[in-house]
C-alpha cells in the first residue's frame, strides 16, 4: 500500500460484517487487493478475512473479472428513521393500571383432578 494511501478501498471496511465484505470485495481490481490485503494484515490482521481476500486476489490473478458495482451502494446501513408519524393522541385507549397479578385476598384454585385440602399437594 502506498504511503499516501492509509484507507482502504472500501469506505466503512472496518465496520463490515464478514459475510458482506465477501460481496464488496468483488469489485476490486487486482492493485485494490493487495492493497485491501496490506491494510488488513497491518491493522486487525484477521485470519479469516485475509484468506477471503487472498482467494480473491487469486481468483484474478487466474483470469477472473471484477463485477461491475458502485461501492457506494451499502445495504448493511440502515437508512435514516424518516420520522414525523401521523398518528394522532386521539385514537389511544384511556390510562388505566394493569390487571393484579394475584390478589391476597384470593387463594390459588387447585390444578387437574386434586381436590383442594390436607394430603393433596
Amino acid at each position: 500500500m502506498s504511503a499516501e494511501r492509509n484507507a482502504p478501498p472500501i469506505a466503512g471496511y472496518e465496520g463490515l460484517p464478514v459475510g458482506t465484505l465477501q460481496h464488496r470485495v468483488r469489485a476490486l481490481t487486482q492493485e485494490q487487493m493487495r492493497d485491501l490485503i496490506d491494510y488488513e494484515a497491518g491493522h486487525a490482521d484477521r485470519p479469516q478475512v485475509l484468506e477471503i481476500l487472498r482467494s480473491r486476489l487469486r481468483e484474478l490473478e487466474n483470469g477472473a473479472e471484477p463485477s461491475g458495482g458502485d461501492q457506494d451502494f451499502q445495504p448493511e446501513t440502515p437508512q435514516a428513521a424518516r420520522g414525523g408519524s401521523e398518528v394522532g393522541t386521539g385514537g389511544q385507549a384511556p390510562p388505566g393500571n394493569p390487571p393484579p397479578h394475584g390478589v391476597p385476598a384470593q387463594p390459588a384454585k387447585p390444578k387437574g383432578d386434586n381436590p383442594p385440602g390436607p394430603g393433596n399437594g
